[in-house]
């Protein structure tokens, strides 16, 4: 499935500077849907992904987020939990090394909330003991990839808009079997049936992006749970094309996540260098 090439209307898309471009360090180098082999369930489990998700409360996650850009490859790898229900997350969020093997940056704690990411160990200026808030329904692209990260609930808020699915088969994924589907999925069309807390976000997405078609591969278990996503995003900038593959891998459901959000007074205020 081609991957779509992606401009922001009104000029070049540009990822937000918050974690991708501190990653990379300014280096160069419409159809119908198809249901598919019923065995397997079809576009409405797809769609659903995110209330089966809610349904069933909480997971760990790992997430991987790779860029390559201008002959510059790089993957950014993140660890952590989501509670489904209260829509929250955390993830230890970590920057590729430098060129010659060792950490270039700290790991970076990141906070997911409706409309709103929070960064500890931003770097950039911004003191160690301070959070940067970043509202994700101002962000170009609706943190689907600004923070090197996709969040786990908006990546099966994406599915909603899912389309032309196709039944892959059945896999297995760490010891469990899976259903694997393979689509595409309309950015727009997420927003508007998407739950309340995740629309304005991905409308942002959508009017980031020229064009909302996004390709997907889903496995879901027997129970219908999202155990793993993977997005492909694709745009242009002032150094040539983008492109990103966001994957998302969910286990361990029912695992308790705590997730306390910052005090106003623990949130930097000052001046963030890019």
């Amino acid at each position: 499935m081609l991957v779509q090439q992606h401009r922001r209307r009104g000029g070049a898309f540009a990822v937000a500077a918050v974690v991708l471009a501190v990653a990379t360090g300014g280096c160069s180098g419409g159809g119908g849907a198809v249901a598919g082999d019923r065995r397997g369930g079809g576009i409405d489990d797809v769609r659903k992904a995110a209330d089966v998700l809610a349904e069933a409360g909480s997971s760990k996650a790992r997430t991987s987020m790779e860029m390559a850009t201008g002959g510059t490859r790089v993957t950014i790898r993140g660890e952590g939990g989501y509670d489904f229900k209260r829509r929250t997350g955390q993830l230890t969020v970590v920057l590729p090394k430098d060129p010659a093997g060792a950490d270039e940056h700290r790991p970076i704690t990141e906070l997911l909330a409706p409309g709103a990411l929070y960064m500890k160990n931003r770097g950039a200026g911004v003191p160690a003991d301070k959070w940067v808030r970043v509202d994700t329904t101002t962000l170009e692209d609706g943190n689907l990839v600004t923070g090197g990260a996709t969040d786990p609930l908006a990546a099966a808020e994406l599915l909603r808009g899912a389309r032309e699915v196709t039944y892959v088969g059945d896999e297995q994924l760490a010891g469990t079997r899976v259903r694997h589907y393979r689509g595409t999925t309309d950015i727009a069309q997420a927003a508007r049936v998407a739950e309340p807390h995740a629309r304005a976000s991905l409308a942002a997405a959508a009017k980031g992006f020229a064009k909302d078609i996004v390709p997907f591969d889903a496995y879901l278990d027997d129970a219908g749970r999202l155990l793993k996503v993977r997005h492909r995003f694709s745009f242009t900038n002032e150094s040539g094309a983008v492109a990103v593959t966001s994957t998302t891998l969910l286990y361990d459901f029912g695992t308790p996540v705590v997730v306390r959000l910052p005090d106003e007074r623990d949130i930097y205020a000052g001046e963030i260098r890019a």
